[in-house]
């Protein structure tokens, strides 16, 4: 009997936690509509200054560089690429790709200088473009990552959401490259997951603190950028977008989240091992290094994700049915983003398998940190606490 009510109270939990999460964290689950296309010309007060930041990525650049000089824009547009410190030949491809449009003289490339001790590499890579592109004076900067292929209408619709509706920063949350079983199952969660920590409608309200941004597509303008110290203040940070987006919305600035199904990541992830390391290189940081924090979210986790499926096997009627209803609640939150990246239904019943590999990533991740190996990301070793490697 006391088995009986443990595994019943535990299913109420699940089945409470799940109708917080679908009813009472800002509907994250649902696929947020995009904004209408285009609708930004930013010609009256200037146009847009394109910062990329790129470290060994000849494999993608070139079609990240013509879907920028291809934009449907309406005011000056220019692309500052940094390459930091590459050892194949991202830069030669990058100024090839803008060539073979016609539009070379869109195209700026610096070689990025070495990383200062305090700043992460991509932020720092961020800087030097930054520090380019104000001598045009720009009315907004976007920062973009080099896997990142653009829709011809990007930049007006990113700078018209941000001029409609008065947002310091904008940033779409790009969709990621969704072909291998590998990122079938473990790619759309990714999005599911970010977007319930950081809910868009909570976002954009400026009477919630929560702030959030996608680092793949991010516009902001330089005085709010400014406002919040620069990237100077988030120098250290390898969650960088959400850290700007922090520090502009406590400066007073407004900050807005989407999702595109046009702009695109065609950064490949093959195996779960290489998603793995995605997920890996943050994850500890986000829990701000706590192993009390990370206690505390695995234990969430297997209460709010493989509870359910444990009491749906139990074999006992009250468990059973609440895990069933528990389960249930969170195929229904999932499948809006299955159905997003195209996949069938029934991709949605595999979230609590989903739920386990991330958390072994996160495990992953902690180890990694204690090992003097935190953010390991091409070559370099980014999360030390206050110490920051180049």
């Amino acid at each position: 009997m006391e088995i009986l009510d443990l595994a019943a109270v535990g299913g109420g939990l699940s089945v409470i936690s799940w109708a917080y999460l679908l009813l009472g964290r800002g509907g994250f689950w649902r696929v947020p509509k995009p904004p209408a296309q285009g609708g930004g010309t930013g010609s009256s007060q200037g146009g847009v200054a394109v910062v990329v930041p790129a470290r060994d990525e000849a494999a993608v650049i070139a079609q990240s560089v013509q879907s920028l000089v291809q934009q449907t824009f309406g005011g000056p547009l220019h692309i500052f690429v940094v390459d930091d410190g590459s050892s194949d030949e991202t830069a030669s491809v990058a100024r090839e790709a803008a060539g073979r449009a016609g539009k070379a003289d869109a195209l700026t490339v610096t070689e990025g200088r070495p990383v200062p001790s305090g700043w992460s590499g991509k932020v720092w890579a961020l800087e030097q473009g930054v520090e380019r592109a104000r001598e045009l004076q720009p009315r907004f900067l976007l920062f973009t990552d080099a896997d990142v292929v653009h829709a011809p209408e990007s930049v007006a619709t990113l700078v018209g959401q941000a001029e409609r509706g008065g947002y310091d920063l904008a940033s779409f949350m790009v969709k990621l490259r969704c072909q291998t079983p590998a990122e079938k199952l473990l790619i759309p969660a990714f999005v599911f997951f970010f977007f319930k920590l950081y809910p868009p409608t909570w976002i954009a309200d400026a009477r919630r603190d929560t702030a959030g941004a996608a680092g793949g597509c991010l516009l902001i303008r330089p005085e709010a950028l400014e406002r919040a110290g620069g990237l100077a203040a988030i120098r250290g940070e390898i969650i960088d977008d959400c850290a700007l987006a922090r520090a502009v919305k406590k400066t007073g600035g407004r900050v807005w989240l989407g999702l595109t199904p046009t702009t695109a990541s065609i950064r490949e992830y093959g195996s779960p091992a290489a998603i793995g390391r995605m997920i890996s290189r943050t994850a500890f940081n986000q829990l701000q290094h706590s192993t009390l924090l990370l206690l505390g979210a695995l234990a969430a986790m297997v209460a709010t994700y493989l509870l359910p499926v444990a009491l749906v096997a139990s074999g006992r009627p009250l468990p059973t049915l609440l895990g069933t209803l528990a389960w249930g609640a969170m195929t229904a939150a999932y499948l809006p983003m299955v159905w997003f990246y195209g996949l069938a239904g029934w991709w949605a019943l595999s979230l609590p398998l989903v739920a386990l590999f991330y958390m072994g990533a996160t495990v992953h991740s902690a180890l990694q940190y204690w090992a003097g190996r935190g953010g390991e990301w091409k070559g370099r070793v980014q999360d030390r606490g206050r110490e920051m490697a180049s």
